[in-house]
């Protein structure tokens, strides 16, 4: 079985490593959280280095949103520790792990239909900035970091666009860019190809993996597209029952007789 691995020698050895002297961007130890007496997340440690991309699978109800919702700080955790670079946020509220620098995209899109993608980002953008965003305008009109963040999305084009008339895949796009605007130093996508058409999940593929290679972000990543996850991870957990089943190199989790025995069937 491919047991989960916590050390620091479990860090890829490319661009996963982390930088010498430095420790994980993202630790949890022993993470738990029970609700009414039923346990939905158990015991779940692990590490995330810098660069890094951790994609998590299993079948719905085995805890995978739910963990996140603990490391983003949306849920109190019941026991166990949290570490955002080496700093305890486990009793942090979520604004105050954002201004760390961790964001995050949620399974259903909670964007506003009447304002535009621009003004999406450039909210977005002022939230960041702690209500005062002042930087030097284009000729477009758009704030640079705003513009900027709208081509490396490959929105621009639809800048002046109401968000209700976006496809489901242009909605994913805004919510990156939403979330890039911020300049995350760890982001935690959940789902990032839910209800996007076939035609444009290769394009949503190639923009979260420019994100990660391109840019150097370190992603989390829950998604029931085992095709994109095998091409995008370099360690693969799985999840089971609120526990971490297994946590490795994504052959080696997929090559796994405990893993096969525990979702066959199941659809992974």
């Amino acid at each position: 079985m491919a047991t989960p691995d916590t050390t620091s020698e479990s860090a890829p050895a490319d661009r996963s490593a982390p930088r010498p002297g430095s420790g994980p961007v993202l630790r949890l130890r022993d993470v738990g959280w029970t609700v009414g007496g039923a346990t939905i997340v158990d015991s779940v440690s692990f590490d995330v280095h810098d660069g890094e991309f951790l994609a998590f699978i299993g079948p719905n109800g085995a805890g995978k949103t739910s963990l996140f919702n603990l490391v983003s700080g949306i849920n109190p955790v019941s026991r166990g520790s949290i570490a955002l670079d080496g700093a305890d946020i486990t009793r942090e509220a979520a604004y105050a792990r954002a201004r760390r620098g961790l964001g995050r995209t949620f399974q259903t899109s909670s964007l506003w239909p009447g304002m535009t993608v621009a003004d999406h980002v450039e909210l977005a953008a002022q939230a960041a900035e702690g209500g005062s965003y002042r930087v030097w305008r284009r000729a477009d009109g758009y704030p640079r970091q705003v513009a900027d963040v709208l081509a490396r999305t490959e929105l621009a084009h639809r800048a002046g666009t109401p968000a209700d008339v976006l496809s489901h895949g242009e909605k994913r796009k805004l919510e990156l860019a939403v979330l890039l605007v911020g300049e995350p130093r760890l982001m935690l996508l959940d789902e990032p190809m839910a209800g996007v058409s076939a035609e444009e999940v290769p394009a949503l593929t190639e923009l979260i993996r420019s994100l990660h290679r391109d840019e150097g972000r370190t992603v989390l990543m829950v998604e029931h597209h085992m095709d994109v996850l095998l091409d995008l991870a370099d360690r693969l957990a799985v999840m089971h029952h609120g526990t971490l089943l297994a946590l490795d190199r994504p052959q080696a989790v997929m090559d796994d007789a405990t893993v096969q025995r525990a979702y066959l069937g199941e659809g992974l």
